[in-house]
């Protein structure tokens, strides 16, 4: 098993120069890392005719697996130019995520970077994309990008949750900064830190006009802490005063709000992994990817971006 890590890009299987490509041969270079970027084809047709005509289906397999890999080749040789440590395949597999966690289990990956791909909400329900098979499942930091207007981010979005109250969840919000620190150090690119206060959490109707009062307290003693938290967090990691943003209100819009307004180029958050409806509905995180104006970096439990 190689020690080195190293960057995998997965490319998408038709033969396009997305964002993705861009995006990675710039982290590789600021991270100083080598990239192995990998295209995953299948046809269901070209498998159901090899059951009757094999030798000739064989044949046609292999001459556009070929071409794809001198496709995918040129590309690799593009980055080269450019300084950039890369080499590339091309293989043949029905299920991706079986086969990225080959690549996990064999290679020292830091990070798995991809083109984001959008899927109808009726289709998540009933299906599995890959994007959010990796977001949910994938040990490897996740970088799913919409976008490259700049290849090497600028402006780094770290996301935090201060209601997490066990202490891994606690642990996890270091994580989610370390993260976003090391990427913004490595590009040369400027942090915001950035906690959304859900007021919805107090629901004044369900209590009743009599009890408005006494929610409003709540509500004010809960914010109060909860910034009290943020602030340590954020001192702790000596994230300077102006670069700190505790918002109220609700979490999607609030943070998808922020990243239009300060141009952010990635978001950096963390990912849990969830059960039953949860699961199928998606997380705010995977909401985030189908709402945010930039690229998405997530994280698992115990699992940034090394050094």
């Amino acid at each position: 098993m190689s020690q080195t890590q190293r960057l995998l890009l997965i490319a998408p299987p038709a033969m396009t120069r997305t964002p993705a490509f861009d995006r990675a041969a710039a982290l590789a270079l600021a991270m100083q890392l080598p990239l192995h970027i990998v295209a995953f084809d299948y046809s269901q047709a070209l498998a159901v005719a090899g059951l009757f005509a094999p030798e000739q289906i064989n044949l046609a397999r292999e001459g556009y697996l070929q071409t794809h890999q001198q496709w995918l080749a040129a590309q690799a040789g593009l980055m080269s130019l450019h300084g950039v440590e890369v080499t590339s395949e091309v293989v043949w597999v029905q299920h991706p995520y079986e086969e990225i966690l080959h690549f996990v289990n064999e290679m020292s990956l830091a990070l798995i970077i991809k083109d984001a791909q959008e899927e109808s909400a009726l289709k998540r329900v009933f299906f599995t994309p890959l994007d959010w098979q990796l977001l949910r499942d994938c040990p490897v930091p996740v970088h799913l990008v919409t976008s490259a207007l700049n290849p090497r981010p600028r402006n780094v979005l770290a996301i935090v949750d201060v209601l997490r109250s066990e202490e891994q969840d606690l642990v996890f919000n270091d994580q989610i900064i370390d993260t976003a620190v090391k990427l913004a150090e490595q590009c040369d690119a400027r942090l915001e830190l950035v906690h959304v206060y859900d007021w919805t959490a107090v629901n004044t109707e369900d209590m009743g006009m009599g009890a408005l009062p006494l929610a409003t307290g709540i509500y004010q003693a809960l914010g109060a802490a909860q910034h009290e938290t943020f602030a340590a967090l954020a001192e702790r990691h000596s994230v300077p005063p102006d670069r700190r943003h505790f918002i109220e209100g609700a979490p999607l819009s609030g943070i998808c709000d922020f990243a239009i307004e300060h141009r952010a180029d990635v978001i950096v958050l963390g990912t849990v992994q969830h059960k039953g409806l949860n699961k199928l509905l998606g997380t705010t995180a995977e909401q985030i990817l189908h709402r945010a104006p930039c690229s998405v970096l997530a994280i698992k439990p115990g699992r940034g971006l090394q050094s």
